[in-house]
């Protein structure tokens, strides 16, 4: 009976192990393959996941979402680009106001431009861009953000009521190397699960969370 329990037991951890595997594994081919499509339908507005930003002058990362955002804007995709993102204690500027004022100095009109200065991570910002949405009658959006980061900011958009596609960035930091692409993919498979499993955001590298 011994004998018979403990390999019961032993089963038992080898098919939950086996399970564990599985999900990561295939959370982590669905963030691959999720960063390699590029969904730009006719949308109520693109919207852009913000960054790390210095005294109103967009980081690297923030700056290559914001040149895409801007090539959807010029193709037709949206008539308005929404910036997103609030600001760390002690800045003079949000992520948002940085966004909006790049693309304004970029040529996008005034009245094309949306900011929405809140959000210390995605899971905010998405709660607060689908605020401004409702109040908008806005339903429809294409995200902009890192390839890595695509799949997780869609999640959050959609269980906020936004009906979401994603447009990642081809070019910065997090595509770089082949290193920094495992690692983004890493993180985020860890912070995806995270999500779906406790309906919480996760903080962490710049303009990710």
């Amino acid at each position: 009976m011994v004998v018979i329990g403990g390999r019961l037991v032993g089963r038992l951890v080898g098919a939950a192990v086996t399970a564990v595997v599985l999900l990561v594994g295939s959370t982590g081919l669905a963030i691959w393959w999720t960063a390699r499509q590029d969904a730009r339908p006719s949308s109520d507005a693109i919207v852009v996941l913000g960054s790390a930003q210095y005294n109103g002058v967009p980081s690297s990362i923030f700056e290559a979402r914001l040149e895409h955002a801007l090539r959807l804007y010029e193709a037709g995709v949206a008539p308005v680009v929404v910036t997103v993102g609030g600001k760390a204690a002690g800045d003079a500027f949000t992520e948002a106001e940085a966004g909006r004022d790049y693309l304004a100095a970029a040529g996008v009109p005034a009245d094309a431009l949306l900011a929405v200065p809140e959000g210390g991570d995605t899971l905010e910002s998405m709660r607060a861009v689908a605020a401004a949405f409702t109040e908008r009658g806005w339903s429809t959006a294409v995200l902009v953000t890192d390839p890595w980061h695509a799949m997780r900011a869609e999640r959050m958009a959609e269980d906020a009521g936004i009906d979401a596609t994603s447009s990642p960035t081809r070019q910065g930091p997090a595509v770089q190397t082949r290193a920094t692409q495992f690692r983004y993919i890493v993180r985020e498979t860890a912070a995806y699960l995270l999500y779906r499993a406790t309906g919480e955001s996760v903080a962490g590298a710049p303009g990710i969370g």
